[in-house]
């Protein structure tokens, strides 16, 4: 692995792994159309070249994919909730878009492909922990968008001589991770938080969590590309969880506050329980979590109060 495309470079997760490469030496491309995403988050390094465009525009792509032996596919619609309110577009960026970066893929003879999945795809979970044989049930578009699109790249790592490899993502929190009505609990509490507004748990709080903190799925990613010959689909998490009342304190704790907390309905398309089991990842790529969730929730408070607050 030399030159590197990350499609959706410039959000949470994308810059993170951005940040990784450049610091191991790799030559980066970022497309992202900056829909969700921030240009200043890829753009500390002058070896970093960006290019805005989107992945449903062929011409960005051949651009960005041309002389990249891996491909870090991150760029897509995200979020149970914006799915619910926006499918066919939920469906236009993660299906169709997630076909056009294939199709570039397969023109300049990628080598490498790893696609950001994600949990949503098994819907309510029957079994715990989640490993990837659970049945996979999406009760979201966005599940269901993200369930396609990995079987759409196992299927062209099939076909074509691309090793393609779908890492399911369980939820993910840290650095770069901005306030999103839509988006994960932990920044959405966060932003609360800091403007000193209540944190409105939805249902009784007692459902459970596996958090990931960003900088190993970052790490997960750089594994997954460099091991030769992986290829499928691969839960990448914590392996432990925690209620949602549990998360509260330790938010409180990493503020030094007592914070306001409220109760609301239940969220339609949440599940109740989420634990993954990471023992494919660890034996396939050497995928080994490290930031332990009291020292990760510290970490981006600390960021937070300094980009955010």
């Amino acid at each position: 692995m030399n030159r590197c495309l990350v499609t959706g470079g410039a959000g949470f997760i994308g810059s993170n792994i951005v940040g990784l490469l450049m610091a191991r030496g790799h030559d980066v491309t970022v497309l992202d159309n900056l829909s969700s995403g921030y240009r200043h988050s890829v753009l500390q390094s002058p070896k970093v070249r960006f290019v805005h465009g989107d992945i449903r525009d062929d011409a960005a792509l051949d651009e960005t994919v041309a002389g990249a032996d891996t491909i870090f596919h991150l760029a897509a619609s995200v979020g149970n909730a914006r799915s619910i309110a926006n499918p066919v577009e939920d469906s236009e960026v993660n299906v169709l878009g997630t076909v056009r970066v294939l199709e570039a893929a397969r023109r300049h003879g990628v080598r490498k492909l790893v696609y950001s999945s994600s949990a949503g795809i098994f819907g309510e979970l029957k079994t715990l922990p989640i490993a990837e044989s659970h049945p996979v049930e999406p009760d979201t578009p966005y599940g269901a968008s993200k369930l396609a699109a990995e079987k759409l790249c196992l299927a062209y790592g099939k076909l074509y001589p691309i090793e393609c490899v779908c890492l399911r993502y369980f939820n993910v929190y840290g650095i770069h991770q901005r306030y999103d009505a839509y988006g994960n609990v932990i920044p959405i509490f966060v932003h609360l938080a800091l403007r000193g507004e209540a944190l409105t748990i939805h249902g009784d709080g007692e459902q459970t969590r596996d958090f990931v903190d960003v900088r190993d799925v970052a790490e997960a990613n750089y594994g997954a590309a460099q091991h030769r010959g992986v290829r499928g689909a691969f839960n990448i998490a914590s392996g432990s969880r925690v209620t949602i009342n549990h998360l509260v304190q330790l938010i409180q704790q990493s503020f030094g506050a007592e914070l306001h907390v409220t109760h609301g309905p239940p969220r339609a398309g949440d599940v109740r329980h989420s634990l993954a089991s990471i023992d494919a990842a660890r034996a396939a790529f050497g995928f080994e979590p490290r930031v332990e969730l009291e020292s990760g929730l510290r970490a981006y408070v600390a960021w937070a109060r300094q980009e955010l607050a």
